[in-house]
Formats: C-alpha cells, structure tokens, sequence
C-alpha cells in the first residue's frame, strides 16, 4: 500500500495470474475463498429465480398468444409490464411488508426460518422472478404468435391433430428455440440484479458481500468481484 496507485494494481495483476486474488483488508481472508464461500447462496437465488420465471412465464406466454386481443391477452400482457417495470428495491419491500409484517409467513432476510433446518424450501425471494417472468412473457408471446402463422401448423390442424398437441408439441418446440438463446443472455443480468435483493433481505451471497466491501473500502475485495462479474457478464466486457 506504500506504493502509487498503477504499481499496486500491477502488482495483482501478476498475482492475479497466479491465482492470488490478495486479502481482505477488513477481515484478513483470501479474496478468493470468500468469492467461493459466498458464491453458494447466489447461484441457489439466481437458479430458483430462473426456474420460477420460467414457470410463470412460458403458460403465461402461450396463453396470451392463444387468446390474442381478449381480455385475459390484455391482462397478461399489462401484468408483463408491471413486473418488469416495479424496480426491484419497492417490490422487495412491499414484499416484506406483505408477507412478514402484515402475514408472518415468511422471515425478513437471511437464507433460513429460525428454529429450521433451512434448505431450498426457504427461498421466498421472488424479486428476481417477477422482473424476468415480466420480460419472457413477452418474448414467449411474439414467439408463440409468429409460429402460429406457419404452414405446417395449418397442415397439423388439417390432419386432425388435437388442438393440445398442434400448440404444445408442434408450436412450442420451435418458438422455445429463441426463447432459450434469450434466457441464456438473462442470466449475467440476474448475477447484477441480486446484488439489490440480496442487500434488502439481508442474503448471505455475492451481492450482500460486495457491498460491505463498499462500504467498508475494502478494495480487494471489490476488485475481486468486479473481475468475477466481468468475466460472467459479456455486457461489462463490452463497455
């Protein structure tokens, strides 16, 4: 620390190359084994968010695109643009105003309920989920719609093939494929996003952990997950 500032940045960065991301200054640890400790809990966010928008939103999508311009495509398409546009800070506090305060179903933070065992089964963030359902069903929608259009789902419907499998088997095979490429880009989003849930509900992964760092000027620390997050996020790479 004796040194200017582009010396010491040298400095980790020929250490970097020898898989010393340094330590903290707070606490004296290894950067890297509190990425490792930290990263646990964030992918169990990120992977239960995504399964959950998933869910939410590929019936969501196909019903839209099924019953186009009625009112159920209305009220799905309205609701898409609310999870997306609600930021992700005021859901998560009307969220624990609803289910902690006002119902107690549900603690306020951490990972687990007191007095539990803990497990998947205490994951009640849904902060990531409604942000990404909000964006997918559209996507799903369009997808749908454009494939609806195609001759060979006229030609299944001239065969006699029940109205179930045209749409299920026949339509959602070849909408799913765009669909897809477009949840795979969501994912380094989803790596962005949780650092503001996991700072509301007090979440013990990467987020939580980056900004204490922050706030406590613990500069490996950030520059170790500044790095992390560069090489997850192509987005970052390109600016």
């Amino acid at each position: 620390l004796d040194k200017p500032f582009y010396v010491q940045y040298f400095v980790w960065l020929g250490q970097l190359l020898h898989g010393n991301m340094g330590y903290s200054i707070k606490n004296y640890q290894p950067v890297a084994a509190m990425i490792t400790s930290h990263l646990g809990p964030t992918l169990l966010l990120m992977g239960v968010s995504l399964l959950v928008s998933i869910l939410l939103a590929v019936p969501a999508g196909i019903y839209s695109a099924i019953h186009q311009y009625s009112k159920g495509d209305y009220t799905v398409v309205t609701l898409s643009f609310l999870g997306s546009s609600i930021p992700g800070f005021f859901l998560a506090m009307l969220l624990i105003y609803l289910f902690t305060v006002k119902l107690g179903w549900l603690p306020s933070g951490g990972m687990t309920t007191l007095g539990t065992s803990g497990g998947a089964a205490d994951v009640a963030v849904i902060v990531l989920a409604v942000s990404m359902a909000g964006t997918n069903i559209r996507y799903i929608r369009s997808a749908v719609l454009e494939i609806l259009q195609q001759d060979y789902l006229r030609t299944a419907r001239a065969k006699g093939i029940g109205h179930f499998l045209v749409i299920n088997k026949h339509a959602l095979r070849n909408a799913l494929v765009p669909i897809v490429t477009v949840i795979g880009m969501e994912i380094p989003v989803l790596f962005g996003g949780s650092i503001i849930v996991e700072q509301v509900f007090s979440w013990p992964g990467l987020g939580l952990m980056t900004m204490s760092a922050i706030t406590n000027r613990d500069y490996p620390v950030i520059m170790g997950v500044c790095l992390l997050s560069a090489v997850v996020d192509p987005t970052i790479k390109l600016q």
